[in-house]
């Protein structure tokens, strides 16, 4: 069964950087078909979808709360995916978890179409 582990999290004052990974493994998709994402979840809100990336062909899709802020690099075998956001704002903190879905011709930022998730990894952001 499809494994993900996120790591990277911790405490990060306001306006600063951070970056996350996400190390997939036993994926079970064929020939880079599948979509991986990155989804925060604050406490009391729904999980919110920031950033999804398509393995065969590397096309992203980002949320507008992060664009121009985030982006999601991955690995040349395409098991490893990062989370970078910079300039981190009081709306980031939350848990960030990676996900992962078949490719079905466009990478949604919808949780309810993925069908692998990780535990999450906590981010905070301090003033």
């Amino acid at each position: 069964q499809t494994q993900l582990m996120e790591s990277g999290g911790g405490s990060v004052q306001t306006g600063g950087s951070l970056r996350l990974s996400c190390a997939a493994s036993r994926l079970t998709y064929n020939a880079n078909t599948y979509c991986m994402g990155w989804f925060r979840q604050a406490p009391g809100q729904e999980r919110e979808g920031v950033a999804a990336i398509y393995a065969g062909s590397g096309k992203t899709a980002y949320a507008d709360s992060v664009k121009g802020r985030l982006t999601i690099p991955q690995d040349s075998a395409k098991t490893t995916l990062y989370l970078q956001i910079d300039n981190l704002k009081p709306g980031d903190p939350g848990s960030y978890y990676c996900a992962v879905q078949s490719w079905t011709g466009v990478c949604s930022l919808e949780s309810r179409w993925y069908d692998y998730w990780g535990q999450g990894t906590q981010v905070t952001v301090s003033s």
